[in-house]
């Protein structure tokens, strides 16, 4: 397994060492040793699926103290423009972002530590996407920042269709509002 640290650090894109043979292939896409040897000793409590058509945008969510979520994510069908924003208001990079392209043909996964806002594009129809978090979802803690703030800087990838948005994303603020 690779870890790469992005941009902002404690943000990792992880790829799996994929196995493959006559009869398919194998990896391991979560092993607690190798993630502890890279210093995340995130321990996930909850495992999340979804399924969204070609161009649903969700996002950008996290969740408030005491149960913010660090989260380990992939898409195990279809394709998605991943995204990543620090929300750390004391952070050096506070307001930045990051974005990977994840899909079931180059199995890379982002690992997001807690205190990020995370949101994605479903790039293909029927993108399943699949994450560990490391606190139990609570409507009262949840939070989320516009996924079109121009303070963020966010380069969506442009679609022949325009993005499908929940009306509870489609009222989320900007993040100066934090």
């Amino acid at each position: 397994m690779k870890f790469a640290e992005t941009a902002i650090p404690g943000v990792f894109v992880v790829e799996p060492s994929v196995f493959w043979d006559q009869r398919g292939f194998f990896y391991e896409w979560y092993r607690k040793d190798l993630f502890a040897a890279q210093g995340i000793g995130t321990e996930f409590v909850q495992d999340n699926h979804s399924c969204s058509s070609r161009a649903t945008l969700r996002g950008l969510h996290f969740q408030a103290a005491p149960f913010a979520q660090a989260k380990l994510v992939r898409v195990t069908r279809g394709e998605a423009f991943d995204v990543v924003v620090d929300v750390r208001k004391d952070s050096p990079t506070f307001g930045k972002h990051v974005t990977e392209t994840l899909n079931p043909e180059n199995k890379k996964m982002l690992y997001v530590p807690a205190g990020f806002a995370h949101g994605f594009l479903a790039l293909k129809e029927d993108t399943e996407f699949e994450y560990k978090v490391s606190a139990p979802y609570s409507p009262t803690h949840e939070r989320g920042i516009a996924w079109n703030d121009a303070s963020l800087g966010i380069r969506w990838p442009q679609l022949d269709e325009p993005y499908r948005v929940s009306a509870k994303d489609s009222q989320n603020a900007a993040l100066s509002s934090l």
